[in-house]
């Protein structure tokens, strides 16, 4: 395989080749099919499709999140987007930079929660030295928990006391980097709508609880490589690594290549991790 040839295999699947997803229907469609995305690009580049992009049907001119309030085309991307939020088609991880969405599709999003969400989601977090949760946190989890689904709006106005954006921007970024909380809705005069997760989706929680995290890793690495079609190992093991330590993500990678269902592939020079591909068996025909 050539660097030309990975390109565009790659502009095919995350749908740069002009073929644009502009439907509820093909928007669920790209997401399945390549697991996970970002919503805009970011700097420095990840090797990640996203979501605006796939809507456009192009790399051309994407707009950052920093200047997406200028892009007609981010507008309509996001109210897309939020659709699938809405119907549960998509959720979205807090892995990167916490105002550029990272997307997940339903049916890979139990595995992200194996490794990032917490057991016994329904026990309140507490905070102390060694909690993850500061007092704010914890209050905001208690207040969605016992009123429902709330907006950033609102929580500003229920949490009171004077109480800074910045300031809700942390408790919140707390909750959503361990999966306690997710974004389910979103309008421009209330902002982002927040529930707790286990509420909202109980049945992809419940799943993500019940497997371990070997098996759940096993299964993302395998879907990346499906997505970005191959890439450099130690690549591989930087973008796993903003989950788990890098040691288990080699780990995950050694069983894949002894299971046979990883493979190396030559690009350009460069030794690559691809999805082994599967074997065509020739039938010959017989002459009588």
């Amino acid at each position: 395989m050539t660097d030309i040839e990975l390109q565009l295999l790659r502009r095919e699947k995350w749908r740069l080749d002009g073929k644009a997803i502009r439907t509820i229907e093909t928007a669920r469609a790209f997401l399945e099919d390549v697991g996970m995305c970002l919503m805009y690009p970011q700097r420095p580049a990840l090797l990640l499709p996203t979501f605006v992009g796939a809507f456009v049907g192009s790399d051309d001119r994407l707009p950052e999140w920093r200047h997406a309030f200028k892009d007609p085309r981010a507008a309509e991307a996001t109210e897309l987007m939020v659709r699938l939020l809405r119907e549960k088609s998509a959720f979205e991880a807090n892995l990167f930079e916490e105002n550029n969405g990272f997307l997940v599709a339903a049916s890979v999003f139990p595995y992200f929660y194996a490794l990032m969400g917490e057991r016994n989601p329904k026990q309140a977090p507490r905070p102390g030295t060694r909690s993850p949760y500061s007092q704010l946190a914890c209050d905001l989890f208690a207040l969605v928990q016992s009123e429902g689904a709330l907006s950033k709006k609102k929580l500003l106005e229920r949490l009171g006391g004077g109480l800074s954006v910045a300031a809700l921007d942390k408790a919140l970024a707390e909750l959503w980097s361990k999966l306690r909380i997710t974004r389910v809705d979103y309008s421009a005069g209330e902002g982002s709508v927040w529930d707790l997760l286990y509420r909202w989706a109980p049945d992809a929680v419940k799943e993500g609880v019940q497997l371990s995290v070997p098996e759940a890793l096993s299964a993302l690495v395998s879907k990346y490589l499906d997505c970005v079609i191959a890439v450099e190992q130690t690549e591989l093991e930087t973008f796993f690594g903003k989950v788990v330590a890098r040691s288990k993500v080699k780990e995950a990678v050694n069983a894949l290549l002894a299971a046979r269902e990883l493979s190396f592939v030559h690009v350009g020079g460069k030794s690559m991790l691809q999805i082994t591909p599967a074997k065509v068996t020739a039938s010959r025909s017989v002459v009588q």
